[in-house]
């Protein structure tokens, strides 16, 4: 007899690690994910960009029109924009985070860390007085050890020229887009789905997948966790599933019970260990690939690599 409901095949996820304003790198990545998923697939697919868009590389402004352009050039497919700590602070210069939910100011973000302000080199220039801690430091100007970094700690030099205004102008307010402002306001700081397929060594497995920048933390309750990622909370000075590093790096305990995929950017590596997922093999730098892991195969695509259609 014929099967009246067969299974149904499982949607493709493509989980993208951070660009860092390598709009070159984009686009070849985007070719090949095109080429190497079947067309029907990829026109449906889930795309997760895992954040950090800006910073490092010469062209955020043409990555970030890049990104926006997607959704009306692929319409079938579901778009996921995650805030990465390097759009975080882009866009808590250009004042469209969140206001505090407990109607406190900005400023309350500095306490924690105004021991390293001059150190940091924290911006003092116009609209400084209630500007996110991340922002202040993001558009500063900092030397790291001897090495001069790009304009700040966040190498936020090229993102300011990119807008064609010099690091750490308070011009570069009025030079960005109001769709590149809306487009940093609207990131998620976290993302959940329910039912993801990923291959694993006992066959196809479903789970729950997250989608976070950094990680969650190890230590601390992930339900909590989730609450305040979804609500942007900017009391945070420093937020650290979008900023961490060992305390994010491992799925907290309690997630190991049921079967979740944590999948994050962020650390610079390309990292695969059962269901944790780190996918950032360029750390924003320009002689690496921007690579991206696409679900169910498990199959890593790179910027670089040579794909025939």
């Amino acid at each position: 007899m014929e099967d009246k409901n067969p299974p149904t095949k499982p949607r493709v996820v493509c989980c993208i690690g951070d660009i860092h304003g390598h709009i070159t790198k984009l686009q070849n990545l985007w070719s090949n994910l095109e080429t190497c998923i079947d067309p029907s697939d990829f026109s449906t697919a889930l795309i997760i960009f895992l954040g950090d868009y800006c910073d490092r590389g010469a062209d955020t402004h043409k990555v970030l029109n890049f990104l926006i352009s997607l959704p009306s050039k692929y319409p079938k497919q579901t778009h996921v924009y995650l805030s990465g700590n390097h759009d975080f602070s882009f866009g808590a210069f250009l004042g469209v985070l969140p206001s505090p939910i407990d109607g406190s100011e900005f400023k309350e973000t500095w306490k924690e860390y105004e021991m390293n302000e001059e150190r940091e080199g924290w911006y003092k220039g116009e609209g400084f007085e209630n500007m996110h801690l991340q922002g202040r430091i993001w558009a500063g100007n900092h030397t790291l050890n001897g090495i001069e970094c790009k304009g700040s700690i966040y190498d936020a030099a090229p993102t300011f020229e990119s807008y064609g205004v010099p690091h750490g102008s308070a011009e570069l307010m009025k030079a960005v887009p109001d769709e590149h402002k809306k487009f940093l306001a609207d990131l998620v700081w976290i993302h959940e789905e329910d039912d993801v397929c990923i291959k694993t060594e006992e066959g196809i497995k479903s789970c729950k997948l997250i989608a976070v920048h950094a990680g969650l933390e190890k230590n601390k309750a992930v339900e909590e966790q989730i609450k305040t990622l979804k609500a942007k909370d900017t009391r945070i000075s420093k937020v650290e599933p979008l900023s961490g590093r060992k305390n994010v790096w491992e799925i907290p305990q309690e997630l190991t019970r049921t079967p979740t995929i944590v999948v994050s950017g962020h650390h610079g590596k390309l990292h695969i260990e059962g269901l944790r997922l780190v996918i950032d093999e360029g750390g924003g730098l320009e002689d690496n690939p921007v690579a991206a892991v696409v679900l169910p195969s498990m199959k890593v695509v790179r910027d670089t690599d040579r794909l025939v259609k």
